[in-house]
């Protein structure tokens, strides 16, 4: 996430402050009938362009008998950067739909001029950061760790009661279409002059099919349906931010496709405990994501996999999603396993214009890793390459890779929860400050 846009919203938020404190009562009242939150996208990207748009989120409490949770939650982002990448997604949650069973449907168009790729099997793959600095005399290019890729999203998830108290069967349908190609150099280059265009030199991307790391089979994307099923055990006490329970679940992934058949195992632990009633609480999350069977494409190995996710991106671990401060997929293997450490700390509530709100701050410390390596053959990479350069040959296993931050949150009617997130990583290999903004709790 560009720091324009961190900057853009933490000073929206601080006009909202100086607002609401201003005309702030303290009464808390239960909410009926439809409510919606709403927040604006414009940023600026040097390579990607003008980025422009929206997102909203609406609420249907009905009666008002079952807040904070809601009937029905509609959610919609258009966003796009005048070069081309963007977000076009429309998603819907309700445990009224149908009855007694939950359901959650997410449609998306996700166009990416830049993805992030930065290899396998976490520090095994060197990251240099100088090779992207224009202003080092290594530079390669801006795009040396990119990778353009379009995906179109279909999923469907389903939850319903075992018949065991807190523990409800899970199960989801999700389809992928997703391209692949080298950065589009000369669509990046319109309208750029003088020493921010782009050298036309190769990118890690395109080095790894050349030396046949990524597969021919693989390295234009593909078509795949994968269908899950799952239990989960669920005690949380209020879904969006919970001050005490668990949440936990096994998932089990079913990939199929003509060329690539596999299957992934999904166990996630997320825990909640209130240190001081109804302000501060303390969270943590652990979980594995591992290809158990089979064999996966490059492009499907940094799909999360969960019974249920609001967010419009699944790739990690690294980003504003799974390990703030740590690059967009860093840690990218075969078998990988992350944590999330935080405090939750609510210092104010009141409600304003006949709207719930309250404000927190949310430090944190993230930690991946990968556990099990995705096989490279290096066979073929030519021996002028020094191979030291992109691979650390000597490291036998990946280590923990870990970021620290802290987070700020404005909740309205607890459950449009706008966020600003700032991580750092503790090592180098791993980038530098991280900035998000976006909707809701980590977890």
């Amino acid at each position: 996430m560009s720091q324009s846009k961190t900057v853009l919203a933490a000073l929206l938020l601080l006009c909202s402050l100086v607002v609401l404190g201003q005309e702030a009562e303290k009464e808390t009242k239960t909410k009926t009938g439809w409510n919606f939150g709403a927040l604006p996208v414009i940023t600026y990207n040097t390579d990607l362009g003008l980025q422009y748009g929206a997102l909203t989120n609406i609420y249907n409490y009905g009666d008002g008998k079952a807040y904070p949770m809601y009937y029905h939650s509609f959610y919609a982002e258009i966003s796009r950067f005048t070069k081309g990448s963007g977000i076009y997604r429309f998603f819907y949650d309700s445990k009224f739909l149908i009855p007694n069973i939950r359901f959650t449907g997410d449609i998306a168009y996700l166009p990416d001029e830049a993805l992030d790729f930065y290899g396998f099997n976490g520090y095994k793959s060197v990251y240099n950061k100088n090779w992207e600095d224009d202003t080092h005399a290594d530079y390669k290019t801006r795009m040396f760790y990119k990778h353009k890729r379009n995906m179109f999203r279909t999923k469907l998830d389903f939850q319903g009661k075992t018949g065991l108290e807190n523990l409800n069967w899970a199960a989801g349908l999700e389809l992928n279409n997703i391209v692949i190609s080298t950065v589009d150099i000369d669509k990046l280059n319109k309208g750029k002059s003088g020493d921010k265009i782009l050298p036309d030199t190769a990118t890690l991307f395109d080095n790894y099919v050349e030396w046949g790391i990524i597969k021919p089979e693989e390295t234009d994307g593909g078509f795949f349906t994968t269908i899950k099923a799952g239990v989960v055990f669920d005690t949380r006490d209020n879904e969006p931010n919970p001050m005490k329970g668990l949440w936990s679940e096994v998932v089990v992934a079913q990939s199929l496709n003509s060329d690539f058949t596999y299957t992934k195992l999904a166990i996630t632990h997320r825990q909640y405990f209130t240190l001081i009633d109804e302000n501060l609480s303390f969270a943590y999350r652990l979980g594995y994501q591992g290809i158990i069977a089979g064999d996966a494409p490059f492009y499907a190995l940094p799909n999360m996999v969960f019974s249920f996710i609001p967010s419009s991106t699944t790739d990690g671990l690294g980003g504003s999603k799974s390990v703030r401060g740590l690059v967009r997929n860093r840690v990218v293997g075969k078998g990988m396993m992350f944590g999330n450490l935080e405090l939750r700390w609510k210092f104010t509530h009141f409600t304003f214009k006949n709207q719930n709100f309250y404000l927190a701050l949310s430090p944190f410390i993230d930690f991946g890793e990968v556990l099990q390596d995705k096989k490279i053959d290096k066979s073929l990479i030519p021996l002028s390459v020094n191979q030291d350069e992109y691979f650390d040959n000597e490291l036998k296993e990946d280590k923990v890779h870990i970021t620290y931050g802290t987070g700020f949150r404005i909740a309205m009617n607890q459950n449009f929860i706008v966020a600003v997130d700032a991580g750092f990583p503790l090592k180098e290999q791993d980038g530098g400050m991280g900035l998000y903004i976006g909707l809701n709790f980590l977890f």
